[in-house]
C-alpha cells in the first residue's frame, strides 16, 4: 500500500504527482465521482537471464519507472465499465459471468484483453462468485511491444484492481501466482519472471528470482563504483507481439525446452524417478536437481554448487542432442520418448498453446538454457561481491558487461531470438562506450540494454541517435527519442496508492 507519491518514485515527483491528480480529475469527468483507489504496476527490464524462466533456471530483471495505472471505483452492479486516457483505446464495458467469468477473444487485439486476463485471474485466486462491479480508468507509459512487459503491467494492475475492489488483496508471492496464471489466457505460455518483478521488486536493487523448487526473490544492490554505472534502454523501434507471433517463436521456445528437459530426463536414466515421472511441467531445472539429488555438497558454497551443475547439465545435453544438429522433426522427438506424436503434443498442451515448426532445435535451446542460467549466477556473484568492497568502474563493469555481452552473442546464436536491428544498435552501443549490451524481453524487436559509465552516458545516448536513429527513424522528435532511449534506475515493485483522507 502507498499513501505518498514518494512512497513509489524516487526522483521528478512533481512530474508524477500531476500525472496521478489529472488521472484522478479524468476520472471524474468520466463516471462522476472520485476513485476508490489507484492500482499501479511497472514494467521490468531483464539485465540477464533471458528465456529461462520458464526452464525453472534464475533470472535478474529491475522493475523500472514507466507503469500501467488503474484508478478504480467498485460499484454493486456486476459490470466493468474500462476507459483510457489514451483516446486511441476505445472505452468499453464487460459484464461478469458466472460460467466463464469474462469473455476473451485471442482473435480479436483488442486492448483490454490483457485486463480482462487480469481480472479472471484475481476473481478466480480470491474464489470470488458474486464481485464487485468496477468502474476503471487506465493509464500506462511502459512502451507497448517492446519488450519492457508492458503486458505483464497491465494484468498485475488488473489483478491488483481487482482484488482491492473486492477487498480481498493476498500475498505478493499469491498475487504472482494468480497473474502468471492469468496470462495464460491470451494464449502465452510464459514463465513467471515478468510478473514478479513488477509485483515484488524493492527500491534501488535487482531481483534474484528464482522459481523452483519455490518462488524466492533476492534483492540485489547494483555496485557502487567510482564512477557509478548505468542502464541505459534503447528502443529498436521493431515492434514485436508475444502474443500474435507465439506459435513460431515464444510458445515454441518454450515447447522446445519442454521436449528437451523429457528427452534428457529419459537419456539421464531419471525420467521414471518420482520428481520426474509425470512432472507437468518438466524443465530442465528439475532434470538438473534431481539428476544431482545425492551429490555431497558438504564444504562448496551454493554459487560452486550451481556452475559445478550447470557445466555439467552443459555437456550432457550436447551429448544427448549432438546427434541431431538441424533439429528434430515431431516424430523423431517421439520415437526419443517411446510415445506418439499426439501424446507428445497432449505433454505440452499444444492444443492451448500451438506451435508451427518443421524442425526442433533441442540441442541449441538446451545450450543457450544451461549457459544462460550460469551467467545469471555469476552476475549476481559479481555484485554481491563488490557490494563488500571499493571498486572501480573498469574492473566491474567489464566483468559484468562480459556477461552482457556473452548473453547477446547466446539469443542471437543459439536461442535465436534476436533481430538484425538488435545486432546492429548493440554493435553500434559496444563502439560508442557500452561495457555490455543486449536485448532485453523475448526479442526479435523491442528494447536492449546496456551497461555504460555513469560520466559517458550522454555522449554514448548522442552516439546512438546519430549511428542508429538519424539512419532508421530520422523522422522522430526530440520528445519522442526521450522515449525511445533512456537511462533507467531500479525502481519499486506494484501497489495499492490510497488517498489520503
Amino acid at each position: 500500500m502507498f499513501t505518498a507519491i514518494s512512497d513509489i518514485y524516487a526522483d521528478n515527483l512533481l512530474k508524477h504527482g500531476v500525472r496521478y491528480q489529472t488521472l484522478v480529475e479524468k476520472f471524474v469527468s468520466i463516471y462522476g465521482e472520485k476513485p476508490d483507489f489507484i492500482a499501479r504496476a511497472p514494467g521490468r527490464v531483464n539485465i540477464i537471464g533471458e528465456h529461462i524462466d520458464y526452464c525453472g533456471f534464475p533470472v535478474f530483471p529491475m522493475a523500472i519507472v514507466p507503469d500501467c495505472l488503474v484508478a478504480v471505483r467498485s460499484i454493486e452492479e456486476k459490470i466493468v465499465d474500462l476507459a483510457n486516457v489514451n483516446h486511441e483505446y476505445p472505452a468499453r464495458r464487460f459484464s461478469y459471468n458466472p460460467v466463464s467469468m469474462v469473455s476473451i477473444d485471442n482473435s480479436q487485439q483488442d486492448w483490454t484483453n490483457y485486463f480482462k486476463c487480469g481480472y479472471k485471474g484475481a476473481l478466480k485466486a480470491i474464489d470470488c462468485n458474486a464481485p464487485k462491479g468496477m468502474q476503471c480508468l487506465m493509464d500506462g507509459n511502459v512502451p507497448r511491444c517492446v519488450g519492457l512487459s508492458s503486458s505483464s503491467a497491465v494484468v498485475c494492475c488488473a489483478a491488483l484492481a481487482t482484488m482491492e475492489a473486492n477487498n480481498r488483496l493476498l500475498s505478493q508471492e499469491n498475487v504472482v501466482e494468480a497473474s502468471v496464471a492469468s496470462e495464460r489466457y491470451i494464449g502465452t505460455n510464459g514463465g513467471g519472471m515478468d510478473q514478479t518483478a513488477s509485483i515484488m521488486s524493492q527500491p534501488h536493487s535487482a531481483s534474484f528470482i528464482e522459481f523452483d523448487p519455490e518462488l524466492s526473490v533476492t534483492p540485489v544492490r547494483i555496485p557502487s563504483t567510482e564512477p557509478p554505472l548505468a542502464f541505459v534502454i534503447a528502443n529498436t523501434l521493431v515492434a514485436f507481439d508475444k502474443a500474435v507471433t507465439a506459435p513460431v517463436y515464444y510458445n515454441l521456445r518454450v515447447v522446445e525446452t519442454r521436449v528437451g528437459a523429457l528427452i534428457l530426463a529419459k537419456c539421464l536414466g531419471i525420467a521414471d524417478r518420482p520428481a520426474c515421472k509425470n512432472v507437468d511441467p518438466l524443465t530442465f531445472k528439475i532434470v538438473m536437481d534431481e539428476y544431482f539429488s545425492g551429490q555431497d555438497t558438504a564444504g562448496k558454497s551454493e554459487v560452486d554448487v550451481w556452475i559445478e551443475r550447470l557445466t555439467a547439465m552443459f555437456k550432457a545435453s550436447s551429448e544427448t542432442f549432438g546427434s541431431h544438429p538441424g533439429g528434430y522433426t515431431r516424430d523423431e522427438m517421439a520415437q526419443e520418448l517411446g510415445i506418439t506424436t499426439q501424446q507428445l503434443s497432449n505433454k505440452v498442451h499444444e492444443a492451448q498453446f500451438p506451435v508451427r515448426a518443421e524442425r526442433f532445435q533441442l540441442l541449441k535451446r538446451a545450450q543457450h538454457a544451461f549457459s544462460e542460467a550460469l551467467r545469471v549466477v555469476r552476475f549476481r556473484q559479481i555484485c554481491e561481491q563488490t557490494n563488500d568492497r571499493s571498486s572501480t568502474c573498469g574492473d566491474v563493469g567489464k566483468a559484468l558487461g562480459d556477461l552482457m555481452n556473452q548473453s547477446q552473442d547466446s539469443c542471437r546464436d543459439l536461442f535465436e531470438c534476436s533481430c538484425k536491428e538488435l545486432d546492429e544498435l548493440c554493435e553500434i552501443a559496444r563502439g560508442a562506450g557500452s561495457l555490455g549490451s543486449r536485448l532485453t524481453g523475448a526479442g526479435w524487436g523491442g528494447c536492449s540494454v546496456h551497461l555504460v559509465s555513469q560520466p559517458s552516458i550522454d555522449r554514448f545516448i548522442d552516439t546512438l541517435k546519430e549511428r542508429y536513429y538519424s539512419k532508421h527513424h530520422s523522422d522522430l522528435s526530440p520528445e519522442q527519442l526521450k522515449e525511445t532511449i533512456f537511462v533507467t534506475v531500479p525502481g519499486s515493485g506494484a501497489g495499492i496508492y490510497l488517498f489520503d483522507s
